[in-house]
């Protein structure tokens, strides 16, 4: 059996070729580039507003991070609660788009949390990874997964996941420079409310925040 290179001219060619699947797109990423390469590519692609993911093909979960977008969402936390929402599609993938160099480019994140961002989605959420050079190359991964013959129409049943009282007071709280799922939970625990915390003086809070009490009250202020 021949062996094909995907991102060959002629492979490019015979994409464009094939008979058009259908591509569901979330309308965030109608500025991006890659829904313009997939129909270049023949492709039909249908925006919609979907509670999960950027990409659904044949009931595959598709969420796309550029570099920058997922430092971001690394700092405030909202990539591991898009983890757990992929998850809610039997096959789920995370593509990040950018050079890899790029990663390391990096003043706010260290390399450490990079490391443990990347073992954390691989071993605790269990997400496949795939890294893409630009839009193109994006383009040409989601092209190969379109053409794979579908399973049954595609679901956008999917939600976004709601969280009980403490977890969005956590959420609030992680939210918050070097306060991570324990020490919130642990003002939490002391607290049982935000506004309690608010108001809390500088000596209960550095009962549990130590030497960050002041960077803490200094963003409530």
């Amino acid at each position: 059996m021949p062996f094909y290179n995907i991102f060959s001219k002629t492979r490019e060619k015979q994409l464009e070729n094939q008979q058009k699947a259908k591509i569901i797109v979330d309308n965030r990423e109608k500025n991006s580039l890659v829904a313009s390469e997939l129909a270049g590519l023949g492709f039909q692609i249908e925006f919609q507003q979907l509670p999960v993911a950027d990409y659904l093909i044949n009931n595959i979960a598709i969420e796309r991070k550029t570099i920058n977008d997922l430092k971001s969402s690394i700092i405030s936390k909202r990539i591991f609660t898009q983890m757990q929402e992929i998850k809610q599609y039997l096959s789920h993938l995370l593509i990040i788009e950018g050079e890899k160099e790029e990663l390391s480019n990096n003043e706010v994140l260290s390399a450490n949390a990079l490391r443990g961002f990347f073992l954390a989605v691989s071993l605790q959420y269990k997400v496949p990874l795939i890294f893409t050079k630009d839009e193109r190359d994006t383009a040409l991964y989601l092209a190969v997964l379109a053409k794979k013959k579908e399973h049954g129409e595609i679901s956008i049943r999917a939600k976004k996941l709601s969280l009980n009282k403490e977890e969005r007071i956590q959420f609030i709280l992680e939210g918050f420079p070097n306060v991570g799922p324990a020490t919130a939970k642990k003002l939490i625990d002391k607290f049982k409310s935000i506004k309690n915390i608010i108001i809390a003086n500088e000596l209960e809070l550095e009962e549990i925040l130590g030497k960050r009490t002041k960077e803490f009250t200094d963003l409530i202020d």
